[in-house]
């Protein structure tokens, strides 16, 4: 296992830390910013960055960037609860969902989208649970919570929240089969040259 990541997986993680830096702020977007994209950084993360330090630095970047916005840029901390501390597990999820994806079902091959979508939907799935859940659950914010109001809740911001983070990994995944293909032509034009 390697801790530090190599110069390749350096950038992208700097590239991630980056879109980060640029979408946390706004986690639904509007006309001039981007929607949070921090579910699938951590998903992109965990395939491209798995045994590296990346994870916790990917981490505290989250929670630094929701800090700086609540006590200098006037957010609302309506979501910071005690069950703020359960995104650890829900980024997690995300993570090992997309390391998990990258050592079981990747090959450089279109065959591997379906797996990949699949993986993605469900992590995403799994982790928008989690902090949701622990939120509506932990977070102090309803006299008294019950399952039906849970599921509608659920319900109501789970399509934008997983389908935000979807459409990401998609782009993700759509620059990752470009550059893997503009490898394999590199790659075959020098061996014929």
């Amino acid at each position: 296992m390697k801790f530090l990541p190599t110069a390749k997986q350096s950038l992208i993680l700097l590239a991630l830390m980056l879109l980060m830096l640029a979408t946390r702020y706004h986690h639904f977007g509007t006309v001039l910013h981007l929607p949070d994209a921090s579910m699938a950084i951590f998903f992109v993360a965990g395939f491209y960055l798995a045994g590296t330090v990346a994870l916790p630095l990917l981490m505290l970047e989250a929670g630094l960037i929701d800090y700086i916005a609540i006590t200098m840029a006037g957010v609302s901390d309506f979501c910071v609860t005690p069950a703020y501390s359960m995104l650890v597990i829900a980024y997690g999820v995300l993570w090992y969902g997309g390391a998990l994806y990258a050592r079981a079902f990747y090959k450089p091959q279109l065959s591997s989208a379906l797996p990949a979508g699949l993986m993605a939907l469900t992590s995403c799935l799994l982790s928008f649970l989690v902090s949701n859940g622990s939120f509506y659950w932990m977070g102090g914010r309803y006299a008294e919570p019950h399952f039906a109001e849970f599921v509608a809740r659920f319900m109501q911001y789970m399509p934008s929240f997983v389908g935000v983070a979807l459409a990401y990994i998609a782009a993700f995944g759509a620059v990752h089969a470009m550059g893997v293909i503009a490898l394999n032509g590199k790659h075959s034009g020098t061996a014929s040259a």
